[in-house]
């Protein structure tokens, strides 16, 4: 047998190996490949994903991640509002976790499911007069996504009442982390690798649903008024630099409404980008790194990327 016979049988080995796990996870949910992330993201951007699985259940995600071979990457996906993916997509397994959406209230500590929306969640405590999530209503993603980063706005964060989550690892193994193991910072939460968040425990306080809607309602109404809420967009585009803020460093670089390609920075809000319908991935990519570039010259702060970066992006 000479080289190149020997490498066609491994070439034929792993395309073998690679169809029966493939062809199992058809069973374990909402199977499909070349998925256009576009259809995926707020940006309304992104190539295609070469596998996407939306599991019918925790039971079926467990299952699949003990198939999924360890040199395939895992992207998990909530709602896709603050993700970034490539023109060219993505080379490994999306894995879509919005099936994952259950509730469970025990006097005021409450646990969900990675898929739950945070707006809805925010509501189900009001509705049960608990109160601490309130910020959640304006932010448009899941509970998981929201651990992930330790999500948060109007001073308020997950952390602040988050007291334990559960994930589950790449053999497929459910493990329960307390939020003290999270090592939980602004805007990050260290997590075992390539795990992914299937639920998340809060403890909040008893308050008037009245008053707790009354102050989501207010929330909203200024995100409502300060945001491009009507155009797609990532949210926050940049962290926060200590004692300052992105938006007010982006504005007074003279950047609000500078575009490229179908890209623009606001003009309502310096720290959003927002498509302006025929956007690519690397039009916003080229505005994230025009905006870094000039902020640095201008001020000497390197302004480091909220919105999750797939792949080599920058």
């Amino acid at each position: 047998m000479n080289a190149a016979q020997s490498l066609h049988e491994i070439a034929e080995l792993m395309q073998k190996h690679t169809q029966e796990w493939v062809s199992a996870l058809h069973e374990l949910g909402k199977f499909s490949e070349q998925e256009p992330m576009s259809r995926h993201t707020t940006l309304a951007v992104g190539g295609p994903a070469r596998w996407f699985l939306r599991p019918h259940d925790r039971d079926s995600l467990m299952a699949a991640m003990a198939l999924i071979p360890t040199d395939v990457e895992i992207l998990p996906l909530g709602r896709g509002s603050n993700m970034l993916v490539p023109d060219g997509g993505f080379d490994g397994l999306v894995v879509d976790l919005s099936k994952l959406n259950d509730f469970k209230f025990d006097g005021c500590i409450v646990s969900a499911g990675a898929g739950v929306r945070m707006g809805r969640f925010s509501r189900q405590c009001a509705d049960h007069g608990l109160s601490g999530c309130e910020f959640m209503a304006t932010v448009p993603g899941d509970i998981g996504g929201g651990v992930a980063m330790n999500a948060g706005c109007f001073a308020q964060q997950v952390s602040d009442s988050l007291i334990a989550i559960q994930v589950v690892l790449r053999s497929g193994e459910l493990k329960e982390l307390d939020a003290a193991d999270l090592q939980l910072a602004y805007r990050h939460a260290t997590l075992p690798a390539q795990s992914l968040v299937v639920s998340a425990t809060f403890e909040l306080h008893p308050d008037s649903p009245d008053q707790i809607r009354e102050r989501m309602r207010s929330m909203r109404s200024r995100r409502s008024a300060t945001q491009p809420l009507s155009q797609p967009n990532c949210g926050s585009v940049f962290k926060n630099p200590e004692g300052d803020h992105a938006a007010r460093l982006v504005e007074a670089a003279g950047l609000k409404g500078f575009q490229i390609g179908g890209a623009r920075i606001s003009s309502q809000h310096a720290n959003f980008i927002v498509n302006e319908g025929e956007a690519s991935s690397s039009d916003i990519v080229d505005l994230i790194r025009r905006a870094q570039r000039v902020v640095e010259e201008e001020f000497d702060i390197r302004l480091e990327p909220e919105v999750r970066m797939i792949g080599e992006l920058l």
